[in-house]
């Protein structure tokens, strides 16, 4: 790149002037080189441990323990979890997955019912299963009752007996042998007691994993795209339709998502990697409990995709609320989709509301890709492929420092900055300094204002297109030099 500059023409820098500017935009945290390409290591499928259990026997306790980190949300009452999370874990050098599950209970209706399945399916598709009992409170008819369906799927099963938390509580834990599932390890999750020996009897219960790869694995995988947006706007429904089949429970109950959950789907010819997240409610700090934790998550699920599907429910007026996520993820710096659900319930006069409030509340974003989808019916969920690809084209777009230059000398000649207290600063050179998102450093004779920032951008995306991603642009002011008299 260094090559272009060792001659300056109007309006550039010469070599030292562009060392220098290099020099800056490094100190600013700029990845100049910016390796492209996402890598985690084999993408070869890992043995599945599904996690099972009545309702507050302590199972993400112990998918937090067995991970390593607390990343399952966790609260001091049943019925917390209630979607099959998945996550990785390693145990002596051997990788697998984890699937947290919700709580099983016997001759439930309504959200409980669809929990129970959801842990019914969690056990069929696993290698095998880590059955979760309560110590203090000894087996219950729901748990014999649980037994029977993993015997029905004749998965090899550890016994794990939780809040073991002393001697004394482990003369109980030896009843569970009357289960008929081998011995009962007893653990605390809590504390960590005894989760050694556990993982050693889950390890010669799964089969072998593929072995792990440090560095030498091709960049790439699927690509991740998080649906974020207000609570009951229909994400989990969403995922459901795009997954093919009930992947996630889905409610009339606001908040029913707590736990990110991830899913790789077929679409479009290619693999992707969704994630479900839970509804941004209007006033985190003011949640308490699962709620807190599940906004958390969320916005650390943000942070991990490279695509944010904010889905927005265009029957209702447009809030606050919704401009606020959206602004989440463009200063997160992720390639944005905005996605109006439950398209089917408009008729003619909300569509003409919807679109004047569009006009004034979405202005800021008017880049972003516009599916108009709905989560029922499956109505134009094949445009949702097309604009996540736009949008992460857009993200990942470089311009070369010669073109960029060029267009920056005509746009400064055509469009000076105003004159302000008597001097008019001056564009003299700028570079692209990054992608995902697309990072611009502008050296200029003086500070650029808001307003000519913006101006600017609205011509960089009028020029390159940067469709479906927000562009950073930063300003470096050149200091004068003494003159040596």
């Amino acid at each position: 790149m260094t090559a272009e500059h060792t001659s300056a023409g109007p309006g550039e820098l010469d070599a030292a002037d562009y060392a220098e500017f290099m020099a800056l935009a490094a100190e600013e945290g700029f990845d100049l080189d910016d390796p492209d390409g996402f890598g985690d290591g084999s993408h070869a499928p890992l043995p599945v441990l599904a996690i099972v259990g009545r309702p507050n026997v302590g199972k993400s306790t112990l998918v937090n323990r067995i991970i390593g980190r607390r990343e399952a949300v966790v609260e001091d009452k049943p019925g917390v979890t209630r979607d099959r999370v998945s996550y990785e874990a390693t145990w002596n050098g051997r990788r697998f997955k984890v699937v947290d599950t919700g709580g099983w209970e016997i001759d439930v209706l309504g959200i409980d019912a669809m929990v129970a399945a959801q842990a019914e399916l969690g056990i069929e598709q696993a290698d095998a299963v880590l059955f979760v009992v309560d110590a203090t409170v000894g087996a219950t008819d729901t748990d014999e009752a649980l037994i029977k369906i993993i015997r029905r799927a004749g998965k090899p099963t550890v016994l794990c007996a939780n809040k073991v938390d002393g001697q004394s509580t482990e003369a109980e834990a030896a009843y569970l042998w009357s289960l008929g599932l081998g011995e009962p390890y007893p653990v605390s999750a809590l504390h960590g007691r005894g989760s050694g020996d556990l993982l050693d009897a889950v390890m010669a219960a799964l089969p072998d994993a593929p072995p792990q790869t440090f560095g030498d694995a091709a960049p790439g995988g699927p690509r991740r795209v998080a649906l974020i947006g207000r609570p009951n706007v229909g994400k989990s429904s969403l995922l459901n339709k795009v997954a093919g089949e009930d992947r996630v429970v889905v409610n009339e109950l606001a908040g029913t998502t707590r736990d990110p959950v991830d899913e790789m789907i077929e679409l479009g010819g290619k693999t992707w990697k969704f994630v479900d997240t839970a509804g941004i409610r209007r006033r985190v700090h003011m949640t308490a409990g699962a709620d807190f934790y599940a906004s958390l998550r969320t916005s650390a699920a943000l942070e991990k995709a490279e695509v944010a599907v904010v889905l927005i429910d265009c029957s209702e007026t447009l809030a606050e609320q919704d401009t606020r996520i959206i602004t989440m993820a463009v200063e997160a710096g992720r390639a944005v989709v905005i996605a109006y659900n439950k398209w089917d319930q408009l008729d003619e006069e909300r569509r003409y509301y919807l679109e004047r409030e569009i006009e004034r509340d979405l202005v800021q974003v008017q880049w972003a890709p516009r599916v108009n989808v709905s989560a029922k019916t499956g109505r134009h969920m094949e445009k949702l492929v097309p604009a996540i690809e736009t949008a992460l084209q857009g993200w990942e777009t470089r311009i070369p420092t010669a073109r960029l230059n060029a267009f920056l000398g005509e746009l400064v000649a055509a469009h000076p900055h105003p004159i302000r207290g008597g001097k008019q600063p001056r564009v003299l050179f700028g570079t692209q300094a990054g992608t995902r998102p697309p990072r611009f450093v502008l050296f200029a004779s003086g500070f650029l204002e808001a307003g000519y920032r913006r101006f600017i951008e609205r011509r960089l995306r009028e020029e390159f297109g940067f469709v479906g991603t927000p562009i950073s642009i930063s300003v470096r002011v050149r200091e004068k030099r003494s003159r040596k008299k």
